[in-house]
């Protein structure tokens, strides 16, 4: 676990390898300009007992001396602060690359439905941008430790008991360091209330939801709930800040009286005779330097203290990233002859306890079309992932000629399988990136993105959009082109239709937003290209519906039921056994009657 010290240490090694020129030089300026504030207690010392004796000159020397340390204080800081503001970038950029790399390192995706791994990425996602301002506190912090040393040494010179000044500091670093965990483990305890309230927030300043909460008179409702959500935060969060700030006073308290011990001790030596009024004048300068270096440490604590639990959640992502299913090496056919087989196959979701799927096998045949159907809540989006190798099975095995898919290449396999699901990526980017992330190696080949986008029927768009398929869609970034639902689902299908050769096609609910005659037709388009691909190189085509008049096209239908495969059939056996399929399909019919 991480403390203010070893997350300085952590930084320091950070930007020592990003950019150790720079982090030299601000190092040096901070330390230059730091140690000129216990020099200037020094030339107050000389200054004061140059006065008093009548040496005017070496008084006026020593005045001078003292306004170029002035200057140096004041002026060395900000240089300083220059290149330490770009090193803090840097670190910034590197460990949001490292945030990116350690979500999307793993293979699979089930980490990201564990409520605690999503709440420790929201955390760190929210709080890395406040990584310069670490940066700085921990060469500022650097460069105290220099200064307080260089102080004691001053202090131990007038008088040994002096030493033990800065010392008084450990309390209140001790009890401000025991404050700021009080302050960050409620903060933790609020995490999901603060993403609530947040998520209200948007809901209630999105023009996408707005509409709906006008027409449904629930803005009061979800103002309400957002103000609940809040005032718990509030609530939790202001008790222990309320206990941090009382441990906080208790430590300044210690210093204090550890401050007032010190300047009466030299007191009472100049009233004795053994020490001078520039020994006075020294102490005094250098115990008001350390009163605010020890109020300025606590603060730079206080921010790495804040720096540090960030650094412990990132921390916690690599251990994730550590725990995950190490990828397989095997490689992927080159065709599908048998096709895929599903042995016994179950899934529980991280930290659920919930066993979405049971039991299941079932053989799937290359070159087939497959429908997945079921009402809702009976493992279809889950079984599709498994599929892709998004999920690894909490029990059973996914074989793929025979071989377990947990075995195979990760990458390999993605790259021959292609999907389009029913919570698709709406990516305001270009229109051109926005299909061509589909296959990335094609992604400037304007006849492959075309070609894609008049597979969806989507060509169209190339027109609509302003700059074809170099413009941009969306308003999130720029000024880009509006798209409706049904359209940026086409490029979603278009992204699908970039891979020329898959073995494996899903399409989890993909068209949702369009009309029964519309999905017909796309899944009759579907049904061709499948066809060639089955002959080119034995791919299945796998897709999930609701609307049985496109199912029944399938060669081959699984029919989920709670988690387990009810029946497999096609059309015409499925309907002739009068099973849970036959029943589902009477009743969506009588709907259209």
């Amino acid at each position: 676990m991480n403390g203010p010290l070893a997350s300085t240490a952590t930084l320091l090694r950070l930007a020592w390898r990003i950019d150790r020129p720079r982090l030299v030089k601000a190092l040096g300026l901070l330390l230059a300009g730091g140690l000129a504030t216990p020099l200037i207690a020094l030339g107050l010392k000389g200054f004061t007992e140059a006065a008093l004796d009548g040496r005017v000159l070496h008084a006026v020397v020593t005045a001078l001396v003292l306004s170029v340390l002035l200057v140096f204080e004041l002026t060395l800081g900000h240089f300083a602060h220059l290149s330490y503001f770009e090193l803090g970038e840097q670190q910034e950029m590197a460990l949001h690359r490292e945030l990116l790399d350690l979500s999307n390192g793993t293979h699979g995706i089930a980490h990201f439905d564990r409520p605690e791994y999503a709440s420790t990425v929201t955390l760190v996602r929210e709080e890395l941008h406040l990584i310069r301002g670490w940066t700085e506190a921990s060469l500022q912090l650097t460069v105290l430790v220099a200064q307080l040393a260089f102080s004691a040494s001053l202090l131990a010179w007038v008088n040994p008991w002096l030493v033990l000044l800065p010392a008084a500091a450990v309390p209140p670093v001790v009890l401000g360091g025991r404050a700021q965990r009080l302050a960050e483990a409620a903060k933790e305890r609020v995490a999901t209330q603060t993403q609530l309230s947040r998520h209200l927030v948007e809901l209630s300043t999105t023009s996408a939801s707005v509409k709906e909460l006008r027409l449904f008179h629930a803005e009061g409702l979800i103002l309400e709930r957002q103000r609940d959500a809040w005032d718990t935060v509030t609530r939790t969060q202001g008790a222990a800040q309320l206990r941090a700030a009382g441990l906080r006073a208790a430590g300044h308290g210690l210093f204090a009286l550890a401050h007032t011990a010190a300047l009466l001790l030299v007191v009472r030596q100049a009233a004795a005779g053994s020490a001078g009024v520039g020994d006075v004048v020294l102490v005094v300068a250098l115990a008001v330097n350390v009163s605010a270096q020890v109020a300025t440490g606590l603060g730079l604590l206080t921010t790495l203290q804040k720096g540090a639990r960030t650094l412990d959640r990132i921390d916690s992502l690599r251990e994730w990233s550590v725990r995950s299913v190490p990828d397989g090496t095997g490689p992927v056919p080159v065709r599908l002859e048998r096709g895929l087989r599903l042995e016994n196959v179950g899934f529980t979701y991280p930290g659920t306890g919930r066993d979405v799927l049971r039991g299941v096998s079932v053989d799937i045949p290359a070159g087939r079309t497959v429908a997945v159907v079921g009402e809702n809540g009976a493992g279809k989006s889950t079984l599709v992932k498994l599929l892709c190798g998004l999920y690894e099975p909490t029990d059973g095995r996914i074989l793929v000629e025979g071989t377990d898919l947990g075995s195979l290449s990760a990458d390999a396999w993605r790259e021959r399988t292609s999907a389009l699901f029913q919570d698709f990526a709406r990516m305001e980017l270009l229109l051109r990136e926005n299909v061509g992330v589909g296959s990335t190696a094609e992604l400037h080949s304007d006849d492959a993105v075309n070609a894609a986008l008049r597979a969806s029927r989507a060509e169209a768009l190339v027109a609509k959009v302003p700059g074809g398929l170099d413009g941009l869609l969306g308003r999130a970034y720029g000024d880009g082109a509006e798209l409706s639902g049904g359209q940026w689902q086409s490029l979603g299908l278009a992204r699908a239709r970039m891979r020329t050769d898959p073995l494996l096609v899903v399409l989890d609910e993909p068209a949702s937003a369009l009309d029964a005659t519309a999905e017909h037709a796309l899944f009759e388009r579907y049904t061709a290209t499948a066809s060639a691909a089955a002959r080119a190189n034995g791919a299945i085509t796998l897709f999930v519906s609701h609307r049985f008049a496109t199912v029944r096209t399938a060669d081959l239908i699984i029919v989920l039921d709670g988690g387990t495969v009810a029946e497999t059939g096609s059309h015409d056996q499925l309907m002739a056994r009068g099973g849970l399929y036959a029943e589902l399909f009477a009743l969506q019919a009588r709907t259209y009657r």
